[in-house]
């Protein structure tokens, strides 16, 4: 007699169970992922719509300022009105005299991907841009030794110029600490460009050019600490010992009396900087009083600040001031700030445009070459004498 077993096969079954609910684990995982990517794609791309869309009004804006300077430089009746609508602080109100149907509301700009596929829907429009030509201060940068002339052009009289330079963008690297020459050292070394420390403040060519209503040629060589056309000074970056300290400190120089036509020896003006960059902000802060102008016996004035940074290049940002208060630029630096959107996605732009060409190729030097100069001096009345003796 053979005795049979029948087994229930449970096991089996739980393996069975097992594995499919692994597999939907897993399925389900990746739809999970596969989703999100497509959810972040998507949130990205019309964040970069947005972005696009924030932009157009910008450039849009800049149509604006260009049409009120034409309009001023015309001497048109209408340039006061146009300055008002711009200084409006109402959306999109600026833009009304280059935009068609520019009002409150939003201007549209693309609606979908393709003609053919309507889903591929961007909605895509700067929602407000406003501009203002008054602005509290002038930004830039500039190359290590190339320069920029700003305009001082005020809303109203002023008489210092308070200038900040080196951001911790202009290091480079993510380290803070600043290498500084002591406040109280006695010699303010001038290295070779390829010496000079990467992470030290640049060394600052200051020119502050100026003229009242009227002026001669002769002015501008008059160095008189009361009433001066140009003066220069060098502003040399110093820290505070030890070294690596951060601090918040401005020096206040009056340029007239340091110039270098009146101070032959120790030109160079020593600015007390900051050490380290931890807190941001900018590393050197200095205020140059300005003299009156020639001829003038007021603060009234038509200026013009050159600024040349030595050996490393340098973020900057230039404020006016009347003693102790605030003056703002007039329609040098005007500020746009621009909001767009893609469906549902908004980004802000906010830039700042010249409406003067302060990047004319100015000439930094008489002559500069990468060699050597040959200079022959020859004084003679024979016109024949008057040839080349320098040997290449």
């Amino acid at each position: 007699m053979v005795k049979r077993q029948r087994e229930s096969g449970a096991v089996s079954l739980f393996l069975v169970i097992f594995a499919m609910l692994l597999i939907t684990v897993v399925t389900l995982s990746f739809i999970r992922v596969m989703l999100s990517d497509q959810s972040q794609s998507s949130t990205s791309d019309l964040s970069q719509s947005a972005y696009d869309s924030a932009l157009s009004g910008t450039e849009d804006a800049k149509r604006a300022l260009i049409y009120y300077r034409t309009l001023c430089n015309n001497n048109d009746p209408s340039c006061s009105a146009e300055k008002a609508i711009i200084n409006s602080n109402n959306c999109n109100g600026g833009l009304q005299g280059v935009v068609d149907g520019a009002s409150t509301s939003e201007i549209k700009i693309q609606q979908t991907q393709s003609d053919t596929d309507p889903s591929l829907n961007l909605n895509q429009a700067y929602t407000c841009v406003k501009m203002s030509l008054d602005t509290v201060d002038y930004l830039g940068t500039i190359s290590a030794n190339t320069s920029k002339i700003i305009p001082l052009k005020a809303v109203s009289d002023f008489n210092s110029v308070t200038i900040q330079w080196y951001l911790p963008s202009d290091l480079g690297t993510t380290a803070t600490t600043l290498s500084m020459v002591g406040d109280s050292a006695t010699t303010k070394p001038l290295y070779l460009q390829t010496n000079w420390p990467a992470n030290r403040p640049s060394l600052l060519r200051a020119q502050v050019m100026q003229f009242g209503s009227t002026f001669t040629l002769s002015a501008f060589d008059n160095s008189n600490t009361t009433n001066s056309n140009v003066n220069t000074a060098f502003l040399y970056p110093t820290g505070p010992t030890p070294a690596g300290i951060a601090r918040t400190v401005s020096t206040t120089i009056p340029i007239a009396q340091q110039d270098v036509r009146k101070t032959p020896t120790g030109v160079i003006q020593p600015v007390k900087c900051s050490g380290n960059l931890s807190g941001g902000g900018y590393a050197c802060s200095v205020t140059l009083t300005l003299p009156e102008a020639i001829g003038e016996s007021s603060t009234a004035r038509t200026a013009y600040l050159r600024l040349t940074p030595l050996y490393n290049a340098t973020h900057f940002r230039v404020t006016l001031n009347n003693n102790v208060t605030p003056v703002e630029f007039d329609g040098v630096q005007p500020s746009i700030d621009s909001t767009g959107r893609a469906n549902t996605q908004y980004r802000r732009v906010e830039t700042r445009v010249d409406l003067t060409n302060t990047n004319f190729a100015f000439p930094e030097a008489a002559v500069d070459v990468t060699g050597n100069l040959c200079k022959d001096f020859v004084v003679t009345d024979d016109v024949n004498d008057y040839v080349n003796s320098c040997t290449p």
